[in-house]
């Protein structure tokens, strides 16, 4: 890990988000999704866009690398970031009598549910979680046994996508994921009979292809284990998605995360560089998504966790996800680091089937996940912050 902690735990991570907080000055009506290809300029969306949780949120993280890592953060301290991430997140507060963001809500809601880490007797981050678990909870459609992802014009059609944060595991295990490991984006379900329609890979390159993004939040969402344990169950609404394995114990969500991690690890490029679409062709050449490579670095290590977890702890395979996300996060950011970016990495890939394409950007959400990461590795003791 010597050679990756230059750049994970480099004092320039500080100076550029400390920079960008600076840009929106008092309360927030714009918060950065992804930047110009060329010179890493950050573009700013309205506060009501599913990304805008990911700023403040990495502002949290930066408070935890602060007292994790306080030489790391270019003079800066934990009460700093702090007072900067409420400030950031006040932008949201609107959002909670209105919000079009429909299933992501649970996006929106990750500075508040980092708030109550810090201060479990915030009443204003209270009610934000329990407002936008309120929200999602009303999407859920009990003849479907799912939570719908958007709305659509024909009301006997419930769309629902891979969930990094739905509490419809089962529906989710059983129809899209495939034999071998690979997901669908998209499942349409008949919402009177809760019967399938379609299958399909909006942002992937075909319908039977493997959109690597998703994947990732695959293996996060069934591997993922809360850290707000003394939170009250209402939040429990927001984070099933994200907990499955670790909060209910069932041993089919860990084979479901690590069938997901299997196809990833076994379809990466021999160059190490994750692809925007595990099938899509070589020529032309497909673009990378550095914020896929984040999640899934993420998902990994805590898969690692839950198979140190069992009993008897099982330590071969705990190695080896932590030595594939080491490898994933290397190939990557020694690829992708982008000093001169206002973003840490460079070659993310917003959406690649759109016109025109959006891709070889710096995303806010890789970035959030590749400050996560570095915080992960602290905490486990498997890198050091100097």
């Amino acid at each position: 890990m010597d050679g990756q902690n230059v750049k994970l735990f480099s004092p320039l991570i500080a100076q550029k988000l400390l920079a960008t907080s600076q840009l929106q000055p008092g309360i927030p009506t714009l918060y950065p999704q992804y930047t110009t290809r060329d010179t890493g300029e950050w573009r700013f969306l309205g506060a009501d866009t599913w990304t805008s949780g990911f700023l403040p949120a990495t502002f949290y993280a930066l408070a935890e690398r602060a007292a994790l890592c306080p030489g790391s953060m270019n003079g800066t301290s934990d009460v700093q970031w702090l007072e900067i991430a409420r400030a950031s997140a006040t932008g949201e507060v609107p959002l909670e009598s209105h919000t079009s963001v429909g299933h992501d809500v649970g996006f929106l809601s990750f500075p508040f549910v980092d708030e109550l880490a810090v201060n479990p007797q915030n009443d204003t981050a209270l009610h934000a979680v329990e407002t936008f678990a309120a929200a999602l909870a009303a999407r859920f459609n009990p003849v479907v046994g799912c939570t719908r992802s958007w709305d659509t014009a024909d009301p006997t059609v419930q769309r629902h996508v891979v969930p990094d944060r739905g509490p419809h595991a089962d529906k989710t295990m059983m129809n899209h994921v495939r034999a071998d490991g690979s997901s669908f984006q998209v499942v349409d379900y008949n919402a009177t009979t809760g019967a399938v329609i379609d299958r399909r890979t909006v942002q992937g390159y075909s319908n039977s292809s493997t959109w690597s993004r998703g994947q990732a939040w695959g293996i996060y969402g069934f591997a993922n284990s809360a850290q707000l344990k003394a939170l009250h169950s209402t939040h429990s609404k927001l984070l099933t998605g994200c907990t499955v394995y670790r909060r209910t114990r069932l041993v089919r969500y860990l084979y479901t995360a690590r069938r997901m991690a299997r196809y990833f690890l076994n379809n990466i490029p021999a160059d190490g560089i994750i692809p925007w679409d595990f099938n899509a062709p070589l020529v032309p050449p497909r673009p990378a998504d550095s914020s896929a490579a984040m999640i899934a670095v993420n998902g990994l290590l805590l898969l690692a966790q839950q198979e140190q977890s069992l009993v008897p702890a099982n330590r071969s395979g705990a190695s080896y996800y932590v030595d594939a996300a080491i490898k994933i996060l290397s190939d990557t950011t020694s690829t992708f680091w982008a000093p001169t970016w206002q973003s840490l990495l460079s070659n993310g890939t917003v959406n690649n089937p759109a016109s025109p394409p959006n891709n070889l950007t710096g995303i806010i959400y890789g970035d959030y996940y590749f400050i996560k990461t570095g915080n992960n590795l602290a905490k486990l003791g498997i890198a050091t912050c100097h």
